[in-house]
Order: structure tokens, then sequence, then C-alpha cells
């Protein structure tokens, strides 16, 4: 199973050990991830220099071929949004968490969306067991 996972880059990276956390659970369930670099220290620097063109068409195949998206969305983002919207268009199931306490667009909270599933963590180490019963509830 392929999982195609988002999270903030330009917008914060105050998540990013959230992130590294959510990346390592799917990586030791046995799941491909191609965006798992994005969950790297050095994914800000290394995004400065890539071509903003290569970068959508790489991730919209990605999107494209996977089988579902997992969205960190703490930190607000124009390109984790639109990645939602994208992957929802396509009928991939989406799951966005975010720490319980932090603002979240309405957009995402109050989407009715049958293949979106909106969940909350208390602390960072719950981020992988919500990704886990996301993963359980799509059968795999």
């Amino acid at each position: 199973m392929k999982i195609y996972f988002s999270c903030s880059i330009t917008g914060g990276r105050s998540e990013e050990s959230v992130y590294q956390k959510i990346v390592s659970a799917l990586d030791s369930m046995g799941y491909e991830v191609p965006t798992a670099h994005l969950a790297a220290p050095e994914v800000v620097e290394m995004e400065k220099t890539a071509d903003p063109n290569e970068i959508y068409e790489r991730d919209m195949a990605w999107l494209r071929e996977c089988d579902a998206v997992i969205a960190e969305v703490s930190s607000p983002s124009h390109g984790v949004g639109y990645e939602i919207a994208y992957a929802l268009t396509l009928g991939k199931p989406v799951l966005c968490c975010y720490q319980a306490g932090r603002s979240v667009s309405k957009i995402i909270t109050g989407n009715t969306s049958p293949g979106l599933s909106v969940m909350t963590y208390l602390v960072e180490e719950d981020a992988p067991v919500v990704v886990r019963e996301f993963i359980q509830r799509l059968g795999n």
C-alpha cells in the first residue's frame, strides 16, 4: 500500500517531530511513503532550490498513484490544503490529523466528504496511534 504523507513546509515546521513519528510509524507498518523526505529537517533547504513545476508534477503523480493520504494539518499550509482537495476529487481516502487545541481551518473540520476523516491527538506520541486507527478502518 502506498501512502502519501502531507505536511507543512513553508507554512511552518513546528510539528516536524510529529511528522517524523508519523512517517516512522508508516515505515514500520511496511507502507511505501514516497513523501517520507518531507519529515526530514533538511527538506526546507532542499525545497528552496527545487523547480516548482517539477515538484507540482511529481507530487500530483504521487497523489494519483497513492492508496490513501495522511495530512498533518496543525500548521496552516496552502499546499497541504490543495493536496487534500485533489486527493478527495480522485476518490482517495484522506486523514487530516492535528493536535487538539490547535486552530484548524473550518474548510477541513466542516468538510463532510465521505472519504475524509478528521482526527485529533493530544500529544505527539499519539499521532501514530491516530494514523494506525485510520489505516485499520481502511481494512489494511
